[in-house]
């Protein structure tokens, strides 16, 4: 009887995880929040601090002043083209690589990794050496009246490498994971390949995608390193947001800087609780 009895009791309450005291538990807990109150929390309320230390009236002039409205256009015109390419680029490459076998494969993923793992000031240097003066083909470009390095163009393709992984590497595990039941389903009932892309694949892969675009918007209008190398900071053409904070501050002009910074901030705040919704549906969905 006492055996069973302690057999229902252990079946009541299930094992626990770990085998750490509370007090160890409080400890690392109080460590956490410590590191992202000083690393995260910390950093993002003296950009707000620093920003209205002077008031709102400087605040609202610092962003008002044609270079830092320039920059915001600018931002917004190099998001506005990147984030479709990348949207388009994406979908193909991963409906390739989770929906059909084919040679090469592998290194086509390899490919799509490539913007992780070279940073991006190489990348906008990469640009430097195709596209510049002195570069392979400056010659031919200057012959023909055209010019990529610090003009928009090179900051759009500087942006467009940076960024062109977030959209496929979102989607590639999403259609992975819906499989092929449905499109075969589709296509057997007499559905076209668009169609049932349209109809079938591109839905189920919704909020995946939708993930994907919230990151690259992020990730092109934030992007410094690449873009400072191909732009020329030249003001009120080639600056963008993040090229006209470090202006500012180069320029000891504190308030304006960390005034212009608070558009990106805010923009960082509005990508983090876009991606925990688009995380709560994508659970949801599933």
């Amino acid at each position: 009887m006492s055996d069973l009895t302690l057999d229902e009791s252990a079946s009541t309450y299930p094992p626990r995880p770990t085998t750490e005291s509370r007090t160890v538990q409080g400890i690392l807990i109080f460590v956490t929040l410590v590191f992202l109150g000083l690393f995260l929390l910390f950093p993002v309320l003296v950009v707000f601090v620093e920003a209205l230390s002077q008031g709102i009236g400087v605040y609202v002039s610092s962003l008002a002043e044609p270079d830092a409205l320039a920059a915001i256009r600018l931002t917004l015109l190099v998001a506005a083209i990147a984030v479709p390419a990348n949207l388009l680029f994406g979908i193909a490459a991963a409906w390739a690589i989770a929906k059909f076998e084919f040679r090469g494969k592998a290194f086509l993923i390899t490919l799509i990794d490539l913007p992780f793992s070279v940073s991006p000031v190489i990348s906008g240097l990469i640009y430097v050496i195709l596209f510049g003066a002195q570069g392979y083909l400056g010659a031919w470009l200057i012959s023909h009246g055209i010019q990529i390095i610090f003009a928009v163009p090179g900051i759009v393709l500087a942006t467009i490498f940076v960024t062109f992984p977030l959209v496929a590497r979102e989607l590639i595990p999403v259609m992975e994971a819906a499989g092929r039941e449905e499109e075969e389903a589709a296509l057997s009932l007499g559905a076209r390949g668009r169609q049932t892309f349209r109809r079938v694949t591109l839905p189920a892969a919704r909020w995946g995608l939708l993930y994907g675009l919230v990151l690259t918007c992020a990730r092109a209008m934030g992007e410094f390193g690449a873009v400072s190398v191909v732009s020329g900071k030249v003001r009120g053409q080639t600056v963008t947001v993040p090229l006209q904070v470090e202006i500012l501050y180069n320029e000891y002009r504190f308030s304006a800087a960390f005034a212009v910074a608070s558009l990106l901030t805010l923009l960082a705040i509005a990508t983090l609780a876009a991606r925990k919704l688009l995380e709560w549906k994508m659970n949801d969905a599933h």
